[in-house]
């Protein structure tokens, strides 16, 4: 995409007007983007800077721990419009940072003082919330699928015009920056606008969206075993299938209910490392050797850290959205995490009684 954006706006003269030199400070920005992946390679990999430079690497997108300016970003701009209180104090982060060699790799690192670490901590902490309120809300994500399902349902429907005239569907797009580019938030007002039959299962989709008739959130509870991204969607698909068959005492009402009449998601909260500690990957320096870089253990910290660094949430949807169905929907979930020996539902923010 930054190849496509450079050379549509004819920007290489004027990169290298600005005292760029091309193609290897191209090359820089990119691997700045995609962030240093190997944190011990044999041999340099980047054409971009030398070996010296290694820390750059870690600004933009920090694949060793996660602390980056994209985060002081978004924690900064998504806290305020939530009216959160940001814990983290990225200033003072960057005041006490500091480039170091250390001795493990023989890279260059950016390191903070030692007494900053329960900071970090805080500000780990500060994205597991906004992920919680805001980016991994449960009504948020039932829309991002709901979103999905009716562009899938649009795909082949929607002729996007690439480079070279040749066209691509919302699947394929990705294949050709000038066609991605074109993926804006028209895409949605447009399938709602054009007249066609193909298109009504994604119109009223779409229409559910905007009403506020996402399908109904019916609980969610804790899964025994962290499921893998490889079995995940084979999870849910049996999910589904346990939660249609499990019909409650009592029976269900009258109400017929199939696994296509359930959503099942999994939502993943964690520090950014997955189930890794990411403090662990942060190197520190103190007062009296500002040049020596080293790790700070947990137990150097305090006891009252996280146990885990991760955990998910199997969060349940009902597609039909009447009381009665959405009853019946929910016996179902409550009977099935009795039959599967999970915890019980939650039902919003408290567990129910």
């Amino acid at each position: 995409m930054f190849d496509h954006l450079v050379e549509s706006n004819n920007l290489e003269l004027e990169m290298e007007d600005h005292g760029l030199i091309l193609p290897e400070d191209m090359d820089f920005i990119k691997a700045m983007i995609e962030g240093l992946k190997d944190r011990k390679p044999v041999q340099w990999p980047y054409n971009g800077r030398p070996k010296e430079k290694s820390f750059l690497y870690e600004i933009v997108a920090n694949k060793s721990n996660g602390i980056d300016v994209d985060k002081f970003d978004y924690f900064a701009r998504d806290c305020y419009h939530l009216g959160m209180k940001n814990n983290f104090d990225h200033l003072r982060f960057i005041q006490f940072a500091r480039v170091i060699k250390v001795e493990k790799d023989g890279l260059n690192h950016i390191c903070s003082r030692d007494k900053e670490v329960a900071n970090l901590y805080d500000m780990f902490y500060t994205r597991n919330c906004l992920h919680r309120r805001a980016c991994q809300h449960r009504v948020n994500t039932i829309i991002q699928y709901m979103i999905a399902e009716a562009f899938l349902e649009a795909d082949g429907h929607i002729k996007i015009k690439g480079s070279r005239g040749k066209e691509f569907t919302l699947s394929t797009a990705i294949d050709d920056m000038e066609a991605y580019t074109k993926l804006t938030d028209h895409v949605f007002e447009q399938i709602l606008e054009l007249d066609e039959a193909k298109l009504a299962e994604a119109k009223k989709i779409l229409k559910r969206i905007i009403s506020r008739d996402h399908y109904r959130f019916l609980g969610e509870t804790k899964p025994r075993q962290v499921p893998t991204r490889v079995c995940i969607n084979e999870r849910k698909r049996r999910w589904k299938e346990e939660l249609a068959a499990a019909v409650p005492e009592g029976g269900d009402g009258g109400v017929t209910l199939t696994a296509e009449d359930f959503v099942v998601l999994v939502a993943t909260f964690d520090y950014g490392m997955k189930d890794k500690d990411p403090i662990n990957n942060v190197y520190f320096y103190n007062k009296i050797n500002p040049d020596i870089a080293f790790n700070i253990t947990r137990d150097q910290v305090s006891k009252l850290l996280p146990a885990c660094f991760s955990e998910q949430l199997i969060r349940v949807y009902s597609k039909k959205t009447d009381d009665q169905s959405v009853e019946a929907a929910r016996n179902h979930l409550v009977k099935w995490c009795e039959d599967k020996g999970l915890p019980n539902p939650q039902y919003g923010e408290i567990a129910a009684p």
